[in-house]
């Protein structure tokens, strides 16, 4: 077995000081495998988002390590953490962040721009045409659906070719048949290309599209699912819910 796709260790994240101190991760240890699709879940304010940012490397934590495809990145600069973003990692969010002057070939191309790569206009059109939009190239956000704009967001997330993948809610702005259509697309990243994937998410039916979901509750982990359906998954997330405080 290779190196997880992320990892953390014994990770600890506060803000805040003295009676205004909050540990939003409390000693968290986990691997996201490579190859393999894991979602994150909990009730809200359990950790859940914290700990995505900090896997991502887009948050520092406060003590424990953090390692991204085996490289400690622990307290790396921002300029070694700018560029492991644009090399290493994919970022798919529920707001898209798509550039609404750009077209949908161009938003794809942004990645590869930024990191100083050759942009080669083929492997731009194979990307969109690999996620359905083929057709859309020279369309601009206003003028496709969610769930294609969403889809426009994974092309450029996975143009790079990056060792993992990080969505954060990635179908909760979408109705139910593109939320089905988006995770039908991740799920075939996983099977067939073997895109490794960290979502956080706080839909049973989404978190039942991976091979294994993880809880959170107050900063730490408290149980696992391995490929669950959705009513396990809402069962499990409900009695985390009706826990007291």
């Amino acid at each position: 077995m290779g190196a997880p796709a992320a990892e953390l260790r014994d990770v600890t994240r506060e803000y805040g000081s003295g009676n205004a101190l909050v540990r939003a991760l409390d000693g968290v240890s986990i691997a996201f495998p490579a190859g393999s699709w894991t979602a994150v879940m909990g009730p809200s304010g359990s950790g859940k988002s914290t700990l995505l940012h900090c896997a991502a490397g887009l948050d520092r934590v406060t003590r424990g390590r953090v390692l991204l495809a085996g490289q400690e990145i622990t307290g790396a600069p921002d300029a070694v953490l700018t560029g492991l973003r644009r090399r290493t990692m994919g970022f798919v969010f529920q707001s898209f962040n798509l550039i609404g002057s750009l077209t949908a070939e161009q938003n794809v191309a942004l990645p590869l721009k930024l990191a100083g790569a050759r942009v080669r206009r083929g492997e731009v059109r194979a990307v969109l045409a690999a996620v359905g939009l083929g057709d859309r190239l020279r369309h601009r956000p206003r003028e496709l659906s969610g769930g294609q704009q969403q889809r426009v967001a994974i092309a450029r997330a996975m143009v790079t070719r990056p060792a993992v993948l990080f969505a954060d809610e990635p179908t909760g702005a979408l109705d139910s048949a593109s939320a089905r259509t988006v995770l039908g697309l991740l799920r075939a990243m996983v099977d067939r290309e073997g895109q490794s994937i960290a979502m956080v998410t706080h839909d049973p039916a989404a978190a039942a599209h991976a091979d294994a979901v993880v809880f959170m509750s107050d900063g730490r982990l408290v149980d696992r699912l391995v490929r669950p359906t959705a009513r396990e998954v809402a069962d499990r997330l409900a009695r985390l819910e009706a826990a007291p405080c």
